[in-house]
């Protein structure tokens, strides 16, 4: 299994620029047995940040292992949603831009 700061370093490097273009976003990551990050997505351009953004476009909270379920495939971020196993607050539509943003698998 992956350190959260590993599969965050994957999320950069499997970042497509094109699928981000105009967009400003902030996805924030609140792991509930680790570190929380946060993903700045502005115009073709990702950042990302250890802690929490004061203002996030959408929130996901769920542990590390869901994290690394989801990251290599083995867990479908929708059906982690619908079990319980990852809770989304803010523009939870956000969160079904990742799987653009990124490929992770």
């Amino acid at each position: 299994m992956m350190s959260v700061a590993q599969v965050f370093q994957k999320f950069e490097q499997n970042f497509n620029p094109d699928a981000a273009e105009g967009m400003d976003l902030v996805f924030q990551f609140n792991i509930e047995d680790d570190k929380n990050y946060h993903l700045i997505i502005k115009d073709k351009t990702c950042k990302m940040v250890e802690g929490d953004h004061d203002d996030p476009s959408v929130t996901l909270i769920m542990d590390s292992a869901t994290l690394n379920g989801i990251v290599s495939g083995e867990t479908d971020g929708m059906q982690a949603f619908m079990s319980g196993q990852l809770r989304a607050e803010g523009d939870m539509m956000l969160a079904t831009k990742l799987g653009q943003l990124f490929s992770l698998n």
